[in-house]
């Protein structure tokens, strides 16, 4: 199955509490790959990012987190630290016995309503994630940073369902490699967008049936404080074309697209829609068809992540 870590040099690992129902997911690239950042929703929880963008001096980034917790979950992203820096990846300062600094950029999403409320990814939990990253296929669905992840909360949760991890990669003519990871915590419904039919999302709590939340929206207000924060959906790209920091940010930018044809409504003001961006390797490629492919790859990955997402908590998933 294509996947993201077949963009060599990338390596993704999960580790999950079934009970507490939160995790989180990191994304290894040890010899460092150029990284670039869009956030498109209004409500993101994020850590180091502005290290990537143009204009910044750092070039390289050792690793992207994606975990549950909210803002507490950020603290995990110590434990992806400590384990690069136990093996001497990082950014070399050139100072004498300064050690290298392994940077991390990481991003949440809002996963306290279901599960355990105190339960949150920790920097060993992170830790655990990294030991078990792998360049094979990444489990999907609920796992990871998806564990707690659910879509379609306009009602509240109990008409929601359940959102999860999704990889998908597509492979240029050439043998450039494009590929993404999804974690789908949206506040709107995933499409498919092919059919056009809704997948995963806010359902009626008499019939079951769904509401279709992006025409509701035009036809009435929501209840007060519906979904107010508990969203986000996160995604990295990566790819064995070589970019500068400035090509990289932008395919970080167009990928959003990949979103925006499977997810209605999308970067909401309840949403910390964010995704990273990786080059690796020195592979050259067209940009335009790069950008063509991450769309691709995300929209895959998201519903990728919603299909392979099993019930859990009363909310259903598709994978049952």
């Amino acid at each position: 199955m294509p996947h993201l870590a077949d963009v060599k040099g990338i390596r993704v690992g999960h580790a999950s509490d079934t009970k507490g129902l939160t995790g989180c997911t990191v994304i290894l690239c040890e010899e460092g790959a150029v990284g670039g950042v869009d956030v498109r929703g209004s409500a993101p929880g994020t850590r180091e990012t502005d290290l990537m963008r143009p204009m910044n001096l750092v070039q390289r980034v050792h690793a992207v987190l994606l975990t549950g917790g909210s803002a507490f979950g950020l603290a995990a992203a110590d434990g992806v630290m400590r384990y690069l820096e136990e093996r001497g990846a990082g950014m070399d300062t050139g100072i004498p016995g300064v050690p290298k600094i392994p940077l991390v950029p990481a991003a949440v999403v809002f996963d306290l309503r279901i599960g355990n409320q105190a339960a949150r990814p920790t920097p060993e939990m992170a830790y655990e994630a990294c030991k078990r990253a792998t360049s094979e296929a990444p489990e999907e669905g609920t796992v990871g940073a998806g564990t707690g992840a659910t879509v379609g909360k306009m009602l509240g949760i109990t008409s929601a369902m359940k959102g999860g991890v999704g990889t998908w990669s597509i492979t240029l003519p050439g043998g450039v490699v494009v590929g993404a990871l999804a974690v789908v915590n949206a506040f709107g419904d995933v499409l498919d967008d092919r059919t056009g039919q809704i997948l995963a999302g806010a359902r009626d709590p008499k019939t079951g049936r769904f509401l279709n939340m992006a025409k509701m929206l035009q036809e009435t207000e929501p209840p007060p404080g519906a979904g107010m924060g508990e969203n986000t959906t996160l995604a990295v790209v990566a790819t064995s074309a070589k970019l500068t920091k400035e090509e990289t940010n932008w395919l970080a930018r167009i990928a959003h697209d990949g979103l925006a044809r499977v997810i209605a409504p999308v970067h909401t003001l309840y949403d910390g829609d964010t995704i990273f961006a990786l080059s690796l390797g020195s592979a050259k490629s067209n940009l335009l068809s790069l950008g063509a492919a991450a769309v691709e790859a995300v929209s895959e990955a998201v519903k990728r992540g919603v299909r392979m997402a099993r019930t859990v908590a009363g909310i259903p998933g598709l994978a049952r």
